[in-house]
């Protein structure tokens, strides 16, 4: 339980280490770092490109045409791309946490019956 509760909490491949699963657990970390940076370089991509159009004009500084403008979304291969990375954090998280406690019920299991 303590490594599907690091691995939820902390980072995904967390539990693995304590596991002591260590490629799973690089695996996992890796992935999950990729997808993670990716959805958060593209948010804050977004963010400053309409702060540049806030500050030359193009944009009042409003909550609801800062929202309109937000609530566009963007088409073409980078928001497939973004929706991809988005997909793949979610579900190495997931992963990460459903495989942490499986191995960790199965190490327990296994010293209770090597007792």
């Amino acid at each position: 339980m303590k490594a599907a509760l690091l691995s939820a909490m902390v980072f995904p491949g967390v539990g693995h280490f304590f596991l002591k699963k260590y490629v799973t657990a690089i695996v996992l970390a890796g992935a999950t770092f990729v997808s993670l940076y990716w959805v958060i370089s593209k948010t804050v991509e977004r963010a400053l490109q309409i702060t540049e159009k806030i500050q030359q004009g193009e944009i009042q500084l409003d909550v609801t045409a800062i929202t309109e403008i937000l609530s566009k979304q963007s088409t073409g291969t980078e928001a497939q791309l973004l929706n991809i990375a988005s997909v793949a954090l979610i579900i190495c998280w997931l992963i990460g946490i459903v495989d942490s406690y499986r191995i960790g019920r199965l190490q327990v299991n296994s010293d209770v019956v090597g007792d």
